[in-house]
């Protein structure tokens, strides 16, 4: 029995990339035609002319589907609803702009075909990104890493093949605050991590500007850790006791000395620095209620506007 791919393609403001990788996408479907594709295109708001492109294409060939959102929901929100509508007996997510390359999909398929359940690209060089969003990439790995109990493995790219079980158990998840990347890894199974080195945008510009990028990177590791939470009650304890220990002394010092309290200027330096430390500690605070805030409101990751081709 033929076996069906499903592939997830979000895309938002990429007029100059959409016939480009279909036509590379269609080029892959011939060398494994052991396979039957779906292309299942999420268009994510955009507001050129993204749609009318799919939409030509998919007259020519109606392996491709579309999903029009109602606005924008960000790439998580687009790779959701692309989850939300896929059938096959696995599914591969991607970007639109072809730095996730469509030549790599065989060896998503090798491996499946080998047993493995959650096949993720490994990033071990980014083409034609600037220095700083590669010094970001690698501080929000390190941070990760070391506080999201190993689930976002370093260089891990959303390019990925999920089998049927994973991809199910995945959509499952009805959390607000979505970090795909995070919640493949947190689904588990059977995974493998295949060296990719991500080309340059095919055209276009990109949409993953810094302040996105860092809203994202707070909200995947808040999303998938309590440390911080943990380091604010360490921040007070320690806190207390210093301030304890400071009291104590100060008060002998008094007693035996009749020195009251010398050293104004360091005793306003310290009040300065504990106003500094209350206030990170309120920071990380506020964002856990943020994404509190989100989660209680059930609001839904994404809204569909019309589907073309979905059954």
């Amino acid at each position: 029995m033929t076996k069906k791919i499903s592939l997830i393609i979000p895309a938002f403001n990429e007029e100059d990339c959409i016939e480009e990788l279909s036509k590379r996408l269609i080029d892959v479907f011939q060398l494994e035609k052991e396979y039957e594709f779906e292309v299942l295109y999420v268009e994510n708001g955009s507001i050129d002319s993204t749609l009318s492109k799919m939409e030509k294409i998919r007259e020519q060939d109606n392996r491709f589907k579309i999903i029009q959102l109602s606005r924008n929901f960000r790439l998580d929100g687009g790779l959701t609803a692309g989850l939300n509508y896929a059938t096959g007996d696995a599914c591969i997510l991607m970007t639109s702009d072809l730095q996730d390359p469509p030549e790599f999909i065989p060896n998503f398929l090798r491996e499946w075909e080998n047993g493995y359940e959650n096949i993720y690209g490994l990033i071990t060089q980014r083409g034609g990104t600037k220095l700083l969003r590669r010094m970001n990439s690698r501080i929000f790995y390190w941070i990760a890493n070391k506080l999201a109990k190993n689930f976002i493995v370093k260089g891990a790219s959303d390019f990925r093949l999920l089998d049927r079980k994973a991809y199910e158990s995945l959509r499952t998840l009805n959390e607000r605050n979505r970090f795909v990347r995070g919640l493949s890894a947190w689904v588990g199974f059977s995974s493998k991590a295949l060296p990719l080195e991500r080309p340059a945008r095919f055209a276009g510009v990109s949409q993953a500007h810094t302040g996105k990028v860092i809203d994202l990177a707070i909200k995947g590791i808040f999303a998938f850790s309590n440390i911080p939470l943990r380091i604010v009650s360490i921040f007070g304890i320690a806190i207390f006791f210093l301030s304890s220990l400071s009291t104590i002394s100060m008060s002998i010092a008094w007693i035996f000395f009749g020195v009251p309290f010398a050293g104004f200027g360091t005793i306003v330096a310290l009040i300065l620095a504990l106003i500094g430390v209350v206030t990170f500690m309120l920071s990380v605070l506020a964002e856990y209620m943020g994404l509190i805030y989100e989660e209680v409101k059930n609001r839904p990751n994404f809204v569909v506007k019309k589907t073309s081709g979905i059954n």
